[in-house]
Order: structure tokens, then C-alpha cells, then sequence
């Protein structure tokens, strides 16, 4: 039996090389007042940006992962510019930014009313400002998510503000965009994307449209992750990854994500480390541990075959199973250089409290397994190399 499922994406969906020639007229949709996100060099975006920077009201730039403070900060701004919409271009922080900032810019209030984890939780009241996001990294697939990534300084975590409400109004994906990349983003960014094709595919809650997302992406990112890391310029690679980014978005939107997620949103707030470099660290341990619990207590979903399945379209080979996989993770995370959770700063005296943060994240519900304290405790230790 197909258990019930939904499925929800960005109003629409442009990706090619290229593509962003188009924004102007995307960006003349939104009216004539509009809000720019962008990291901290908007000047990297000039090419982009060309043909309807009249219509800038006012700017926001986004300076590492954004916080709640960000977000209000950026909602306020847009009020006072009496912004009619947003458009973000760069990476999954400035995108998860401009989708918060547009949320509260129509919902004021307590941005904690909204928050999952360490707020209260409730739906938005009002539809918030459309939003075109163009990503300018292959990683996070914010620009297809129904969620945006928070931080919160005072809790030492990171949360989300979540709502069908939030998806982009457009997605525009160029992968010439990603081509000024360095190696060491590249590969952080693109390890985040494998780990959103993987978890989805093994989820508690899978489903046949996203299930053909991650075959589809799995098969293609075994073999562009470690070529793009080798060589950036190879425009092919970039818009493989590119893709699987996509890919990766759309099927954790309507499928869900798992324990290394669950883990990445208390470390992502403890520590001053990227939410790629983090998840690549856990991918391995967390795919072991899981391995091993559903071989201990009962697999009734038949996840280790999803894992085997995810084996043979990662390693482009007909007979690997799941401890290949495990094996394959590993090495790819020391080939592309991703240091330790412990080379990141993560210390065993924390371990409690992370455990605690990652039996709270709202990724570990779709793990394919419940893992106990113990199990967690263990993927801690492994992946600080221990």
C-alpha cells in the first residue's frame, strides 16, 4: 500500500543555463518596489541584477546563516520600503533569509510565535510577500523548500520557520551561476545536496514522487560531486549539481529529511561551523548507526534495501549493498577534504546537550529508524573521529 501523501513546490520552476537572463521579466511581476537579498558582496550579482535595478527599494545582505534577528531586521526594512515583493539571489542562507524575512514582513508580531522547536509553533496568518529566488550555490534547494533556517543565539540553535505559504513564487536556477565557486563551498554545498537526496529516499516518510527525485539525483551526483570538486569550471558538472540541488529541495519539501539533519540544527546553533561541512561529517556514522538499528529491531519499511538501492545508483554498481555505502560516504568525505565534527570545534562535554537538541529537531521524526541515546552518543563520537 502508497500511504497518503502531499506534494508542494515553488509556483514555478526556470532552470537551465541562462536562465537568469530571464529575472528581469520575473522581477517585473512583483511590482515596482522591491527588496534585494544577497550575501555580503551584492556587487558579485551586477550581471544578474542588470535590467531592473530601478525597481530596488532597498537592499538586505545576509552575512553568514541567518538569525531571527536577520529576519526581523530584513522585515522591517521591507515594511518601511513598502516592498511589493523579494528577490534573493545566492545560497541557501540568503534564500532561507529573504523567505523569513518575507513571512514576517506580513506576519509582525513575536517571530517566536512562528518558530518551530523553540517557539510556539503556530501557522502564519497571511500570505507573505512573493519571493523569486535565484541560487547561486548547489546545496541547500532552499529555493524550492516550504521552510526557512533560523538561528537563534540565545537557545544555541537552529530552527525553522515552516509553511506551504513560503514557497517561492518563482525559482530560477542557472548553474553558470555556481561557476566562481571555490573548491572547499563546492564541496560543502554539494555534500549537503548528496545528504538531501540520501535521507529523503530512506525516510519514515517517503513517497513515490520524491522517491523518483532522489533516483534521479543519486544517480548523478555519485559521479558530478567529486568531478565538479576537481574541476569548477566543467559547466556539465555545475549543472548536474545544480539539478541535484533542485532535486534534493524538492524531495526533502514533501518527504523529509532524517538524523543528520536532526543533528545539524542544535550543532548549527552551538557552534560557528557550515551546515554542509557538519552534515558531511555525519553522513557516514549516521548511515552506520541507522544500518545497524534496523538490522537489531526490524526493518517493516524495508529501508536497508532502500539503502542498497542508494548504494548501487551512488557508486554506478550493480552489486554494492549498504555497507559499501557506508564505506563510499567515508572516503568521499576525506577525499574532498571535510574535517571531523571535532576539527569544527564540537566537543564530547557538549554531547548532552546535542543529543537533546537532536531528540527535539523535526528532522529526526522521519528518521527510518527511532535511534536510542546511546546510538546517538555513538554517531557523536564517530564523527568527531573518535
Amino acid at each position: 500500500m502508497i500511504p497518503p501523501f502531499e506534494f508542494a513546490s515553488a509556483g514555478r520552476i526556470v532552470f537551465g543555463v541562462g536562465s537568469a537572463k530571464g529575472l528581469p521579466a520575473f522581477a517585473a511581476e512583483l511590482g515596482e518596489r522591491l527588496l534585494l537579498v544577497t550575501g555580503s558582496d551584492s556587487s558579485r550579482h551586477n550581471g544578474t541584477i542588470g535590467g531592473w535595478e530601478t525597481r530596488i527599494a532597498g537592499h538586505v545582505a545576509i552575512t553568514g546563516e541567518p538569525t531571527v534577528d536577520d529576519a526581523v531586521r530584513g522585515a522591517r526594512m521591507a515594511i518601511d520600503c513598502a516592498a511589493t515583493g523579494i528577490v534573493a539571489i545566492g545560497g541557501g542562507s540568503v534564500i532561507d533569509g529573504a523567505k523569513a524575512i518575507a513571512a514576517l514582513a506580513r506576519n509582525p508580531g513575536d517571530p517566536f510565535d512562528h518558530l518551530e522547536v523553540v517557539g510556539r509553533g503556530l501557522p502564519l496568518a497571511n500570505e507573505p510577500l512573493p519571493v523569486i529566488a535565484v541560487p547561486t550555490t548547489s546545496g541547500t534547494g532552499a529555493e524550492v523548500t516550504r521552510n526557512a533556517v533560523l538561528g537563534s543565539p540565545a537557545h544555541r540553535v537552529k530552527a525553522s520557520l515552516r509553511s506551504p505559504r513560503m514557497l517561492p513564487r518563482v525559482a530560477l536556477v542557472d548553474p553558470a551561476l555556481s561557476l566562481s565557486l571555490p573548491r572547499a563551498l563546492t564541496a560543502s554545498c554539494g555534500m549537503d545536496a548528496l545528504v538531501q537526496l540520501l535521507e529523503p529516499f530512506v525516510s519514515a516518510r517517503a513517497n513515490p514522487v520524491a522517491d523518483g527525485f532522489c533516483r534521479e539525483g543519486l544517480a548523478r551526483i555519485g559521479r558530478a560531486l567529486p568531478r565538479v570538486c576537481e574541476a569548477g569550471d566543467d559547466l556539465g558538472a555545475r549543472t548536474d549539481m545544480a539539478l541535484c540541488s533542485l532535486l534534493g529541495g524538492l524531495a526533502l519539501a514533501n518527504a523529509g529529511l532524517g538524523a543528520v539533519h536532526g543533528f545539524a540544527g542544535p550543532l548549527g546553533g552551538m557552534y560557528p561551523a557550515s551546515h554542509g561541512t557538519l552534515c558531511a561529517a555525519l553522513v557516514a556514522p549516521v548511515t552506520r548507526a541507522n544500518l545497524d538499528a534496523l538490522k537489531s529491531r526490524g526493518d517493516a519499511r524495508g529501508s536497508r534495501e532502500r539503502y542498497a538501492e542508494a548504494a548501487r545508483l551512488l557508486l554506478g554498481n550493480d552489486a554494492a549493498g549498504p555497507d559499501d555505502l557506508v564505506a563510499w560516504l567515508a572516503d568521499l568525505t576525506a577525499s574532498l577534504g571535510i574535517p571531523s565534527l571535532a576539527a569544527q570545534g564540537v566537543r564530547a562535554v557538549d554531547f548532552e546537550a546535542i543529543i537533546a537538541g537532536a531528540a527535539r529537531a523535526s528532522s529526526m521524526k522521519a528518521n527510518p529508524v527511532a535511534l536510542e541515546t546511546d546510538e546517538l552518543r555513538g554517531i557523536l563520537r564517530a564523527s568527531c573521529g573518535a
